[in-house]
């Protein structure tokens, strides 16, 4: 399963282990685990019973299961692909056209960006290349300078405040979405659990060989395509998991870093250029604009994808929960996650339940037949058995397949093994007892063996047909939808507040940055002043001056 793009990172949070399990009813691991309840491989006696009921369709029904579409209102959007009509198939991850729906709502990001890069980097060219510039010298009175800096002051700190809120909710996310992950593959580990303790109880009815109830070779057989099939299953789901889980996490563990990275360098442009602007550094805060206008671009794209992933997401959850309220409905999860009819599946439980009955009918032919007796030597049934009877195995089910209650002298499948051992008598090398017992070592494994086969399907039938009727996995969504999605939904929402935040507040900070930096500097001020004051000084010097020549007395002349 690939990963591209965020965008799906939310999908495959939730459907690769999920898509292992659907293979129960279809896909690549189908061929084995066909065995499971459902296959197309016999298995001894159980072919015409369990495995037979899983096979055979659900009972005929003239109705036809209503078709309803997933979130159906809120996937009303303009179809690019359609020529923007709108997109009427609601949430299916198959079909492009919802894609192409769901990508026009980040459309506003994408735009945004676009425009901002061609205009401004237009007039950045123009500025450099074709000797345009902005002049405020002279221009402009104190109180609009000071407006400039108060609105510069408030952009700025606006763009604080998205970096703030976009590291916050990213950290949010990303805890969320590990939560949701771990729960996920909690159930998958369940799965396997499941899976492997079936297999293991069916290895261990292998060895039942006792008196009648001995299994023939092509029970044997079967069982073990059987335990193929199931080890299949659960190691392919525990790989898939595996993998997935891995994938995801890298792409979130890089969609952290990359959000972090934007906060940390957009806070950092945006409060140096409001200092290099304040202080005037005409030639230094060019770079800073560049710097500017290209992380701008970068983040208005950025809040699209985020857009685009925040409404596939609520898509998904709305999705996921009108298939948990309508079950029987066909829907575009139906194709993804194919289910085996209710009915049927409850035949597959008759089923399971009369092959228990049945092993515990063989089981108490041993105990009745062979165990309680007291053959005469020289019998073939005889092994010198002795002492006290052994209490029969109880039927857990009624010959109505209801659940049953055990007679007081009948012992449950839970305690059959301990209460059985202290039947169990010691043999010598001719296998006769030589103490007081009913049964011996060996027969008392065998019965054993025939007890676990049973309690393994009376207590992993039903979890194996949850996960083939999908119950298991309506339940994990439902579990989803009411306390995940709503946390994952709102954090994304705080990133995608941040992201708009940053993008509006340091586009603006740009155009203030270019204003105030081209204003009367305080050095130009003073040298006007200078200037001004030194020429009247000279002006003044050169009246006093002329003033002077002007006034000067005439010496009389003497007389010699």
């Amino acid at each position: 399963m690939r990963i591209f793009g965020p965008h799906l990172a939310f999908y495959l949070l939730v459907f690769p282990s999920f898509s292992s399990i659907s293979a129960f009813s279809n896909g690549e691991a189908g061929d084995s685990l066909k065995f499971i309840l459902a296959g197309e491989e016999s298995l001894g006696p159980w072919k015409n019973e369990i495995l037979d009921a899983a096979q055979a369709p659900g009972p005929v029904s003239d109705a036809q299961p209503n078709s309803l579409v997933l979130a159906a209102k809120r996937t009303k959007r303009p179809d690019i692909l359609r020529g923007f009509r709108r997109y009427q198939g609601g949430w299916d991850i198959a079909n492009r056209h919802y894609w192409a729906s769901v990508g026009f709502t980040g459309g506003v990001g994408f735009i945004l960006a676009v425009l901002w890069f061609v205009s401004f980097g237009t007039a950045l060219v123009v500025h450099h290349c074709c000797g345009w510039r902005i002049n405020t010298k002279g221009k402009g009175s104190p109180s609009a300078q000071k407006i400039c800096l108060i609105l510069l002051l408030v952009f700025t700190c606006a763009a604080a405040f998205g970096c703030i809120l976009l590291s916050v909710g990213q950290d949010n996310f990303h805890g969320e979405v590990l939560h949701t992950l771990k729960y996920v593959v909690n159930q998958s580990d369940y799965t396997v659990q499941t899976l492997r303790n079936v297999t293991e109880y069916l290895n261990l009815a292998k060895s039942i060989t006792v008196a009648q109830i001995v299994l023939p070779s092509n029970v044997m057989d079967d069982i073990d395509k059987l335990n193929v099939g199931l080890n299949t299953a659960a190691n392919m789901l525990t790989q898939k998991t595996t993998e997935n889980s891995g994938k995801i996490k890298e792409v979130f563990n890089a969609v952290r870093s990359a959000l972090i990275a934007v906060a940390a360098v957009m806070l950092l442009v945006a409060i140096l250029g409001l200092c290099l602007s304040i202080l005037g550094h005409r030639h230094a805060i060019h770079i800073f604009i560049i710097s500017g206008w290209l992380l701008v671009a970068i983040t208005f794209i950025l809040y699209g994808v985020f857009v685009i992933f925040n409404n596939a997401m609520s898509d998904t959850c709305m999705a996921m929960g009108q298939w948990v309220d309508n079950p029987h409905s066909q829907t575009a999860l139906s194709n993804i996650l194919p289910c085996v009819d209710q009915r049927t599946t409850n035949q597959t439980l008759v089923q399971s339940k009369e092959i228990i009955n049945d092993i515990v009918n063989l089981v108490n032919q041993v105990v009745y037949g062979t165990a309680d007796t007291n053959p005469s030597p020289g019998s073939s049934q005889y092994y010198n058995q002795s002492g006290p009877m052994m209490p029969p195995l109880c039927f857990p089910f009624d010959s109505q397949l209801q659940d049953r209650q055990c007679e007081p002298q009948e012992i449950s499948m839970e305690n059959s093994s301990a209460v059985w051992s202290n039947y169990v008598c010691t043999v010598s090398s001719a296998g006769i007892c030589t103490s007081v017992g009913r049964i011996t070592p060996e027969m008392y494994t065998q019965l054993v063996a025939a007890v676990n086969a049973s309690y393994a399907l009376k207590h992993y039938t039903p979890p194996l047909l949850s996960l083939q009727n999908c119950n298991f996995v309506r339940e994990t969504f439902s579990k989803i939808t009411s306390d995940y999605c709503r946390p994952l939904v709102h954090y994304l929402r705080i990133v995608n507040a941040g992201l708009g935040l940053i993008s509006v507040g340091v586009m603006l900070c740009l155009v203030l940055w270019i204003l105030y930096a081209n204003r009367p500097q305080m050095e130009e001020v003073f040298a006007k002043l200078s200037t001004l004051a030194s020429g009247k000084v000279s002006r003044n010097g050169n009246n006093n001056n002329n003033s002077s020549v002007l006034s000067l007395p005439t010496s009389p002349q003497s007389g010699v």
